[in-house]
């Protein structure tokens, strides 16, 4: 078995942030927070977030928030939920949640809350229970999921579960890995783990895994590097991770790697991107590989970040 290529990884990161006009800087502009937040969160958990330019990506982060209180992709792009949580998530691995109105933020994502409980992702409507996901994540991580509906919210989530055990997008949609971290992610940040068969969504989402090691997203599907993460933050929260083969895992992901010029793609041999870069060692983490701080399965953070916003928000206002 090979081993993870880290200074490697980080060099990569910190080149496609430079290379502006590249193929991989162009097709990803609307989504650069995203991006954001992929790289520095891998960054992060290699140990070597020092090495960028804190006020330089705040200043920014804040030119994409818009008057609403939401986040676009990008300067110039409109908001939607999906950059928001990705904003304050970024700001949070900075320790610099203090530059934000919260209340302002908090007001956007309440606003997107519907009447059956479900979240639309922006003002034009699309509801998805990855929005749900997103909502609960971000709310709690500004301390302010006491604004929403959430006995609703769970009740919309748990509405999207099918006769397997998985969740769709919606209720009656296909069961799919991305929408189970979903709706368990969020099941667990609300404390409603208990609504969730935890032994028959364990059969589905330990079948995930293929003869190579690798986990996809739904039967019948090629393996891929982001699986790592979505399958297996959902097996973690539900205590049924020792269900897989984890060593065949961690060897698929690392087989996935660029040696030379780093980064990790989604299959062996494919081009590598930021995306699965970031899931490959999110996936890593969660199979406690030396060398990498623990990421936490529920809100997608370092777990030292996700204490210091929780526990040592605590302290303070204990002393």
């Amino acid at each position: 078995m090979g081993e993870l290529a880290a200074e490697k990884h980080v060099q990569y990161i910190l080149s496609v942030e430079k290379k502006k006009d590249s193929f991989e800087s162009v097709v990803m502009e609307h989504l650069r927070m995203n991006g954001a937040y992929w790289g520095l969160t891998t960054l992060d958990l290699l140990g070597k977030l020092h090495t960028v330019d804190v006020d330089q990506i705040v200043s920014w982060i804040i030119k994409c928030q818009h008057d609403s209180g939401g986040f676009g992709g990008n300067i110039g792009h409109d908001p939607h939920i999906l950059y928001t949580l990705s904003a304050v998530q970024v700001l949070a691995l900075f320790d610099k949640l203090d530059v934000l109105d919260i209340e302002k933020v908090s007001n956007y994502v309440v606003g997107l809350q519907n009447e059956d409980g479900s979240f639309s992702g922006d003002m034009w409507g699309e509801v998805d229970t990855r929005f749900s996901y997103i909502a609960i994540c971000c709310l709690s991580l500004i301390h302010r999921l006491d604004k929403i509906n959430v006995e609703k919210a769970v009740n919309y989530i748990v509405s999207c579960k099918n006769l397997d055990g998985g969740f769709g997008c919606t209720p009656g949609g296909e069961s799919h890995a991305g929408q189970i971290f979903c709706c368990v992610g969020a099941l667990a940040i609300t404390g409603s783990l208990h609504r969730i068969d935890k032994d028959l969504l364990g059969w589905w989402l330990c079948e995930r895994q293929v003869k190579n090691g690798g986990l996809n997203g739904r039967p019948e599907k090629l393996p891929d590097v982001c699986y790592s993460w979505w399958v297996l933050s959902s097996l973690i929260m539900i205590d049924r991770v020792h269900w897989i083969d984890k060593r065949k895992l961690v060897k698929f992901i690392l087989d996935c790697q660029d040696m030379e010029n780093g980064g990790i793609s989604d299959r062996p041999d494919d081009a590598v991107d930021v995306y699965h870069t970031y899931f490959g060692v999110a996936g890593l983490s969660l199979l406690e590989y030396p060398g990498l701080k623990a990421i936490d399965p529920a809100y997608a953070l370092p777990v030292d970040v996700v204490n210091r916003m929780f526990i040592g928000r605590k302290l303070k206002k204990e002393f």
